[in-house]
């Protein structure tokens, strides 16, 4: 964790946030003898509490000194409900209720689930139902859609994809489109010599990215990062820009 420290504490206090409970500070039973407890509101969480809702937004502040003198603070707010909007109009025509797994048997488990509430409720708005299932659920990789403009249509559906049979008024799929990508950058520390070396011989996508990066900071820095001198790279003012450049052309 050393180069997401920060991440840290900022997923503990969004956590804190969405849960409403204000987590205990660990390893510190004592308070400081340093600071004044007495005065003003500010008080050590020696355990956990639930956090109190009243008529504003909790918010909670997220520190970082890093030891290299970086100081660092970020407020974070609690996010407002997201409000679900259905048109309350009448709605004509056929309707499409979404379902999804995280396996086949998952998909068809979902559908037998529905099928056992279109029974017990023959009233049910099909348009409400449809908007409900696309937006307050969780999309996983295997999805169908099943479409009607009756009850009895989208109970006749879902039992044939509950049973694996193929029915006319539904879709199966596999979603298996591309993951979402993060790329993080390394802090001071992670340097060694002659790190990337060998993937600037290899790939040249990566040479001409480090090149771009030396030819702006000096072409000595291609002498330093790929050099045996683990002193001279370990010196602030040529780690920072060696990280930068490996981390650019990566």
């Amino acid at each position: 964790t050393q180069a997401a420290a920060g991440v840290a504490g900022v997923i503990k206090m969004v956590q804190a946030l969405r849960h409403g409970v204000l987590p205990a500070t660990l390893h510190a039973d004592e308070p400081s003898s340093h600071v004044d407890w007495s005065s003003g509101a500010v008080r050590l969480l020696s355990e956990r509490r639930a956090w109190p809702d009243s008529d504003h937004p909790r918010r909670a502040g997220v520190s970082s000194f890093g030891l290299s003198g970086t100081n660092a603070h970020v407020i974070l707010e609690q996010a407002p409900e997201p409000e679900v909007q259905v048109d309350d109009s009448t709605t004509t025509g056929p309707t499409a209720w979404p379902l999804s797994g995280r396996s086949e048997e998952a998909l068809r488990a979902q559908a037998r689930a529905l099928t056992a509430f279109a029974d017990r409720h023959p009233e049910t708005d099909l348009h409400r139902t449809g908007v409900s299932l696309a937006r307050t659920r969780a999309h996983f990789e295997h999805r169908a859609v099943v479409i009607s403009d009756d009850a009895t249509g989208f109970i006749e559906s879902l039992r044939a994809l509950a049973n694996g049979s193929a029915s006319p008024r539904t879709t199966v799929g596999h979603d298996r489109g591309e993951q979402p990508q993060a790329f993080l950058f390394s802090g001071q520390g992670a340097q060694r010599p002659g790190m990337g070396r060998e993937l600037y011989e290899v790939f040249p996508v990566f040479a001409d990215a480090f090149d771009a990066v030396c030819a702006h900071v000096g072409e000595e820095l291609r002498e330093v990062v790929f050099g045996a001198e683990a002193e001279r790279l370990h010196r602030t003012e040529w780690t920072q820009p060696a990280l930068f450049a490996l981390e650019v052309a990566l």
